[in-house]
């Protein structure tokens, strides 16, 4: 063993030329390989963060069938307030969970006296919502960010207010169908404009979670979605479990399970891509650390570069 030892000794010595620019190439290649780690896991992260705390939250919870159909924000898959009851009772005795938020979720036609246009909604409670999803006043990119909003205020998506011209102060009319066809119309004070984020919910507005009940002419505390905030987002997939272990029993008159539960990955288009980096990455990692080596040119029959 020793005499390999030597003999490596002095064939490094016997070609110092190939030797420094073998060192060079590999010392290159492994700075090349924690660059590109790092930047790409940054960027993952940065976009996660950007994600569940100023949209999405980390885990969300729905009336079992609504997910399939969200697009048309179907009011008839509401939760109800018993139901709304019972996951709040399972939620205040997790200690993993940090905050979670109410939220109705509808479409409306959105007005300013002169031009019609559509317009997704989120209808939240102030305080819950900034306890949920932190980063959501850093989308405010003009108007009063403290609180958020009150009753009858509206948070208009950058989109739909370019497109409109709506300036902070205006009044605008929301008109909404409830589940019963009935028709609604409501004014509303422009609070603050909204930056758009990638994602459909990107470009959704704000009011109010009362204002929303109104407009819709709910009676009973019912609900779309309560997103959930977790202390740790490394325990997502165990607080995700202990939920459907909770829920998943709870069956309606029909016998079928109430409650279907996600984590952001489920809800985000984002999440492919951060498959395609986490992909990236450990292709370019297990390239460059294989190059050069006798695997490498077993597998793909071609000298170092």
């Amino acid at each position: 063993m020793l005499s390999i030892f030597n003999f490596a000794i002095r064939n490094l010595r016997r070609y110092k030329r190939r030797t420094l620019l073998t060192s060079v190439l590999i010392t290159l290649g492994v700075v090349a390989v924690l660059l590109f780690v790092s930047v790409s896991g940054s960027f993952k992260a940065m976009m996660i963060g950007q994600i569940t705390d100023s949209m999405l939250g980390h885990l969300q919870v729905h009336r079992k069938g609504y997910l399939a159909s969200i697009d048309s924000l179907p009011l008839d898959r509401n939760l109800k307030g018993k139901q709304v009851a019972e996951v709040k009772e399972i939620l205040e005795g997790n200690d993993a969970v940090e905050a979670y938020s109410m939220r109705i979720k509808l479409g409306a036609m959105f007005s300013n006296f002169s031009e019609t246009t559509n317009i997704r909604l989120n209808a939240v409670n102030p305080k819950q919502e900034m306890q949920t999803v932190p980063m959501l006043t850093d989308r405010i990119i003009k108007g009063k960010k403290q609180g958020l909003l009150e009753k009858g205020e509206i948070l208009v998506p950058e989109l739909i207010a370019k497109g409109m011209k709506v300036k902070i102060g205006d009044t605008i009319v929301l008109v909404a169908t409830n589940k019963d066809g009935s028709v609604n119309g409501q004014p509303f004070v422009v609070r603050g404009i909204l930056e758009g984020i990638s994602g459909p919910g990107g470009r959704d507005g704000l009011i109010h979670l009362d204002d929303a009940r109104t407009l819709l002419r709910i009676e009973d505390r019912e609900i779309s979605e309560i997103s959930i905030r977790l202390k740790s987002m490394g325990r997502m997939n165990e607080v995700l479990d202990q939920l459907k272990d909770r829920l998943g029993p709870i069956k309606d008159k029909m016998d079928k399970p109430v409650f279907e539960v996600h984590t952001w990955e489920k809800l985000s288009p984002f999440f492919n891509i951060a498959e395609m980096i986490d992909l990236m990455t450990f292709f370019y990692q297990d390239h460059v650390g294989s190059h050069c080596s006798g695997e490498y040119h077993e597998r793909y029959d071609h000298g170092c570069l």
